[in-house]
């Protein structure tokens, strides 16, 4: 893109405008948050059992004492040698929030269907914290509609993002991010669930980037997104006997 180079006076007057714009969105941001808040909620009548790095633990039980819980569906099934790159760039970002959310009664967790082990083998490498906890063994990650089984995806329709889909455009796992809210009495509610892109503004390198002079500056959507052990200049790994 040619930009012109123009003079202070002229750049203001530009940002000014453009200014109006952005606090537009920040008022229609705010009316869209309230309006979320807004939703009817779904009380979850499923047993869901996870495995956990401690031991089992019901939906109830993974949001740890707190009333709130919100779910990263992260994209790694059985047998995968490694976690989807995109939901890995969005979990990069997570750690840093853990003690602010746990403070405000918000628990935080990844979900994936790939047994623990594989979970934490990756969440090793990675060098996350946050918990992370596998649905091998129920239903949890077809109920809300982030994973598929080989039959629904030969139909050449799965629903994903609340309406039905091409086969085509999806996999076996793909993410999302749910909320739950849960009572004194012990009763789950599902309050929101989005998908596709819905979580990007999670993604607070995309938030950088997009007040950066190149912005985003790809030609594709996430082309240039790594594994942030895998980006060229990423630091090696020390070992004792390197």
């Amino acid at each position: 893109m040619q930009h012109a180079v123009v003079t202070r006076e002229e750049w203001l007057e530009a940002r000014r405008t453009l200014l109006a714009r952005e606090k537009e969105m920040t008022k229609l941001r705010d009316k869209l948050n309230a309006e979320r808040l807004a939703l009817p909620w779904v009380k979850v009548e499923k047993d869901y059992v996870f495995d956990t790095a401690q031991g089992k633990k019901t939906l109830a039980e993974l949001f740890d004492g707190r009333s709130q819980l919100i779910v990263y569906h992260f994209m790694l099934g059985p047998g995968w040698e490694a976690g989807c790159v995109g939901c890995s760039f969005l979990t990069d970002h997570l750690d840093g929030a853990l003690p602010h959310l746990q403070n405000h009664d918000v628990t935080l967790t990844a979900v994936s269907r790939a047994p623990l082990a594989e979970i934490e083998a990756y969440k090793k490498r990675m060098g996350w914290r946050f918990n992370w906890v596998s649905s091998h063994n129920n239903d949890f990650n077809y109920d809300y509609h982030v994973s598929f089984t080989p039959e629904e995806l030969a139909k050449g329709k799965v629903f994903y993002n609340f309406t039905e889909i091409d086969a085509e455009n999806a996999f076996e796992e793909l993410p999302g991010m749910s909320a739950f809210y849960r009572d004194e009495a012990g009763n789950v509610f599902h309050t929101y669930s989005t998908y596709a892109r819905g979580a990007e503004e999670l993604i607070g390198t995309f938030m950088i980037l997009d007040r950066a002079p190149k912005g985003r500056n790809e030609t594709t959507t996430m082309h240039w997104v790594r594994r942030h052990d895998e980006y060229e200049n990423a630091p090696k790994p020390h070992a004792c006997c390197a």
